[in-house]
């Protein structure tokens, strides 16, 4: 067990729990602090491939060539777990209490609590599932032992699974709504599985890793007449409410052009495919990790975090911050598709993302809106800083400013709260009533939509993120491609750009297609 060296408060964590395990299912057995961590790690109920396979888990229809890289990269000691593997999990078994014992799926009275499982529970899940704990936990999935350990811990009635497709075939009739907040490539294989069987779902920005893919979870979501939510948490806030009212308040006149940056990437960029092949932790199932993205040998720069700047598994800026930082633009102006998208950007590799990028979004004129011009900037680059703007004033590392006939707008990161300037002008500024309903909060919204079964009170809800998610992709063709993008929404295509085909709709691994 010398790879939990390096790891002193996890092994302490495991420990403890392992403890807890031991006194209440293994008090034949002497306790060792390493027999303690395995138990924790089978309590926790992630099992290491070769088990999974003993055991006979389901396996969907995974490549079973890549299976045997995955195995042999991945070569672990298990010998000493498969009993305490196979015990826990029937323990376990017995804590979830059947959806259709409750009074049956989708129809949940306010004061009843849903039954939610969750996918990819470690990093960014930690809080998506901290916004929905007022209800019922009942599953989760993860594929990253290490990353999840904490939440598992947390909830330890919630069966644990590594495949979400094995994990949504045992519990549909479990659970109500799925949370997702894997990396990006996975987003939509998970969302769409769990929408086919009718499952309310929320999953984190963006909404998937192509275009094809938000179009496809949009059309599904409008068709099973499901509530959906994107993690897009400013979305809910005040300061995006403030903003609308503002600007349609009239407080800078007509909006023409909007500026949007942010610090991203915070996580290599403008690198090639590393050549080391290091072994798999025992910890990951990096099988499942890849999912449906093209089979490649596990290496640290894609996991835990930096999988963002990878074509393969990330969308980069605009999956991230991207999504936060111009949402004011899209709802407040009602921005649909751009008609065109020009890139400017550091050298473009097939690996990673570039390490800077300027993105210029044209959209047509709409209603009594004239058109707009709408441009991102990353990696260091920032808009021409406003000549209004006071000395001692800065743009900050996330923000939208929004250039008006009579005014400038500037809002932090994340949809904050709006600011005319100079300061002195929005001290004159009379403020407008509030116009717009607020928000309970973003997950509570979901949540309350979900049991009133009313997918237009989840204002994040797909019908307004997919338009949003798909636009904001477009840019990411113009800068794989190096060249200005033609763009026709309606036909999914890049009209002076066929190339771009294969990144609107790509290919999958057997057995994680949509």
């Amino acid at each position: 067990m010398k790879k939990w060296q390096s790891h002193l408060f996890l092994k302490e964590k495991l420990i403890k729990i392992g403890t807890k395990f031991h006194k209440k299912y293994f008090r034949l057995f002497p306790f060792e602090e390493d027999f303690g961590i395995i138990v924790a790690l089978k309590g926790l109920g992630c099992v290491a491939r070769r088990l999974i396979r003993q055991r006979r888990i389901n396996m969907g229809n995974a490549n079973m060539k890549d299976e045997k890289e995955a195995t042999k990269q991945q070569n672990r000691n298990i010998s000493r777990r498969e009993f305490i593997g196979g015990t826990v999990a029937t323990v376990a078994a017995f804590t979830i209490v059947p959806r259709h014992v409750l009074g049956g799926p989708r129809h949940i009275p306010p004061s009843e609590k849903l039954n939610i499982a969750c996918i990819g529970v470690g990093g960014q899940g930690r809080w998506d599932i901290r916004g929905v704990s007022s209800e019922n936990i009942v599953a989760l999935c993860d594929v990253d032992l290490l990353r999840a350990a904490e939440t598992f811990e947390k909830f330890p009635k919630a069966r644990i699974y590594c495949d979400f497709r094995d994990m949504l075939e045992k519990e549909s009739k479990n659970i109500d709504a799925v949370v997702i907040a894997t990396p990006d490539h996975t987003h939509a294989p998970a969302a769409m599985r769990a929408m086919k069987m009718g499952k309310h779902v929320y999953v984190e920005k963006p909404m998937a890793h192509t275009i094809y893919e938000v179009r496809k979870m949009t059309n599904m979501a409008r068709k099973k007449k499901l509530v959906t939510q994107m993690g897009n948490q400013g979305h809910a806030g005040e300061g995006l409410r403030l903003t609308y009212e503002f600007i349609h308040d009239g407080a800078i006149g007509t909006v023409r052009e909007v500026h949007v940056w942010s610090n991203r990437p915070i996580w290599p960029q403008g690198i090639d495919r590393p050549k080391e092949t290091p072994p798999v932790p025992g910890t990951l199932d990096w099988n499942f990790w890849l999912g449906p993205a093209p089979w490649r040998p596990y290496n640290p720069a894609y996991v835990p975090f930096n999988w963002r700047g990878w074509w393969d598994f990330g969308c980069g800026a605009m999956g991230d911050m991207a999504v936060h930082n111009s949402d004011p633009a899209f709802f407040c102006l009602d921005l649909d598709a751009p008609y065109a998208v020009e890139a400017e950007t550091s050298p473009v590799n097939n690996e990673t993302f570039p390490n800077w990028q300027i993105i210029t979004y044209y959209f047509p004129a709409k209603g009594n809106r004239p058109p707009v011009k709408m441009i991102w900037y990353d990696g260091g680059k920032m808009p021409p800083r406003p000549p209004e703007m006071e000395e001692e004033r800065e743009l900050g590392k996330n923000g939208i400013l929004f250039v008006g006939d009579d005014g400038k707008i500037m809002c932090d990161g994340w949809a904050g709260a709006p600011r005319i300037i100079p300061e002195s002008k929005m001290k004159e500024y009379q403020r407008p009533e509030k116009t717009l309903p607020r928000s309970p909060g973003h997950h509570e919204e979901w949540i309350q939509a979900c049991k009133e079964n009313n997918p237009g009170k989840a204002l994040a809800g797909f019908e307004y993120s997919g338009p949003f998610t798909e636009a904001l992709l477009v840019g990411n063709l113009a800068v794989r491609l190096g060249k200005r993008i033609e763009w026709d929404s309606k036909k999914m295509r890049a009209t002076n750009a066929p190339e771009a085909k294969k990144y609107i709709r790509k290919k999958y691994r057997k057995g994680w297609s949509l």
